[in-house]
């Protein structure tokens, strides 16, 4: 029976008229689109956000995802930076040219932030200008920058500031290399550096990935959650070509699942697992409901050692609490790969709260989880 199938008999049960689309042709809205915390965000007032590229945990840069914006008072940027450092990231000033201690480094890393941490620039597009400055050709990502335009001594030049903490780094000239054309000026004081073999000591984030049924359904219960910063739609666990078309056959050994980025200082990955096992039924095999096939299966894939560790011990946890009658068959295996869904497959449940199947089948497990774990959802109702 498929999820059209399902949804037309709840519907008709409780009365619904709304008309349903097929999974495939549904209502598509437009595309959806803190470890070492150098000088130490702790303490500063956190207000808006801003989407920006970050390290997780296991030392791979993720997002753009939704940052709180870092902000203190003046007295505060003076008590966690150097007088220097003040000087350059607060006043907009500038270091004697040659004389950085970051203007000659070769060594392989991340140059971040000095005032919040952000990732800014890699040894990757490093490059000798021979102006007296560190020069890159790229940011890591330009997210992460913000460019103001520069009219002080006389001239225009465009300023480069971090989009964090709205620390100034330096300016951005047309004459670097190719790619990009372009070269990156800027004050070794504005930046703290991160040896590649140490880039995991920079992770602010972590990613889990679970598997549990129509993906619209998981990733609608975990955009509830407090600490969570983003989910998004995707397929893993196969070998074939990830396209929803396909992966619908069943042939292509990959399972619907959601790629979750959290803040683990902010919710842990064993309560995710519970928020994943308490809106699924971890003991039917390769279904959920009336969504049958290998791709509609239960799994965990970890990232890393501790959380399949953390994941076995947490279904071992469940088996002898007898809360099921039949076995768990949740498959657990390390994360190969995870391909994003196509657009309209993001954000789904958000964008069309009206369709049959998110009516009947994804909006009760998310006031499941709002009912039932309460203390991990967030206030505002998501």
């Amino acid at each position: 029976m498929t999820r059209l199938v399902l949804a037309f008999l709840l519907v008709a049960l409780v009365a619904v008229t709304v008309g349903l689309a097929k999974r495939a042709g549904g209502a598509a809205g437009p595309e959806s689109s803190l470890g070492n915390r150098v000088a130490g965000t702790k303490g500063s007032t956190l207000t808006q956000t801003v989407e920006v590229k970050v390290f997780d945990t296991a030392g791979e840069l993720v997002g753009p995802v939704p940052m709180a914006k870092v902000v203190r008072t003046d007295a505060e940027w003076r008590e966690v930076l150097t007088e220097e450092q003040y000087r350059i990231l607060r006043k907009a000033g500038t270091e004697a040219a040659f004389c950085g201690t970051l203007l000659d480094n070769k060594t392989n890393g991340v140059y971040s932030c000095a005032g919040c941490g952000l990732p800014m620039f890699s040894s990757e597009t490093k490059f000798k200008s021979g102006t007296g400055w560190p020069s890159f050709y790229a940011p890591v990502s330009e997210t992460n920058i913000v460019r103001h335009e520069d009219t002080s001594f006389g001239m225009v030049r465009t300023e480069i500031e971090c989009a964090r903490c709205g620390g100034h780094l330096g300016h951005v000239f047309n004459d670097g290399p190719a790619p990009t054309g372009e070269r990156h000026c800027l004050n070794s004081e504005s930046l703290s550096f991160t040896a590649v073999d140490d880039v995991a000591s920079l992770g602010e984030v972590a990613e889990a990935v679970f598997a549990g049924g129509c993906f619209w359904c998981v990733e609608a219960v975990f955009e509830e959650i407090n600490g969570v910063l983003s989910v998004e739609s995707g397929y893993t666990g196969g070998s074939g070509v990830a396209k929803y078309d396909l992966v619908l056959t069943g042939n292509t050994g990959h399972a619907e699942a959601v790629r979750i980025v959290f803040d683990p200082e902010r919710v842990s990955y064993e309560d995710l697992l519970r928020v994943h096992f308490e809106t699924h039924d971890p003991t039917t095999l390769n279904r959920q409901g009336a969504d049958v096939g290998t791709q509609y299966r239960s799994g965990v894939y970890y990232t890393s050692e501790t959380q399949n560790a953390t994941a076995k011990a947490y279904i071992e946890k469940l088996t002898k609490s007898g809360k099921y009658e039949r076995p768990i068959v949740t498959e657990v295996q390390p994360l190969d790969a995870f391909h994003t869904a196509e657009g309209h497959h993001q954000d789904y449940v958000k964008k069309n709260p009206n369709q049959g199947y998110v009516r009947a089948v994804a909006k009760p497990k998310v006031d499941k989880v709002r009912k039932n774990l309460p203390e991990l959802t967030k206030p505002d109702g998501g």
